[in-house]
């Protein structure tokens, strides 16, 4: 998969400062170099609380490169939110997947395996098996 068609990542949570900073984690802890595309959609448009369904459609659409969109969420009403929008049908780029993952251990995750060309069943299967990393 060339790096023009690598799996994007859309980081969605109910604060646009948290979003912003697992974005730049997970880039951080990706290895720097040629990563694939995550892009943060927190908050309202006006930099409140919440999520809006017209950020997540833009970044959808800023980190869609041919090989689909993983969408990973923080808390339930963003659940909601991109559940809704995937149901329309044509709100979001084709192949765009609601991930069931880890927030902040799901985002790292899934940027290392898109950014090493992964599909977009391997980025949510990565993306998914952070729930089994143990802190203790």
């Amino acid at each position: 998969m060339s790096a023009g068609t690598r799996v994007g990542i859309v980081l969605v949570s109910h604060s646009a400062a948290v979003a912003v900073a697992v974005a730049e984690l997970a880039r951080g802890l990706a290895g720097g170099g040629d990563l694939a595309p995550v892009l943060p959609a927190g908050g309202t448009p006006d930099g409140g609380l919440g999520t809006s369904s017209e950020l997540i459609r833009s970044a959808a659409e800023a980190a869609e490169r041919g090989a689909g969109v993983a969408i990973l969420v923080d808390l339930g009403s963003a659940v909601l939110t991109v559940k809704a929008l995937l149901a329309e049908g044509d709100e979001l780029p084709g192949n765009s997947r609601l991930v069931d993952a880890p927030f902040v251990e799901g985002a790292v995750a899934a940027l290392v395996t898109a950014s090493a060309g992964g599909d977009l069943d391997a980025v949510a299967a990565a993306a998914s098996e952070a729930y089994a990393y143990r802190k203790d």
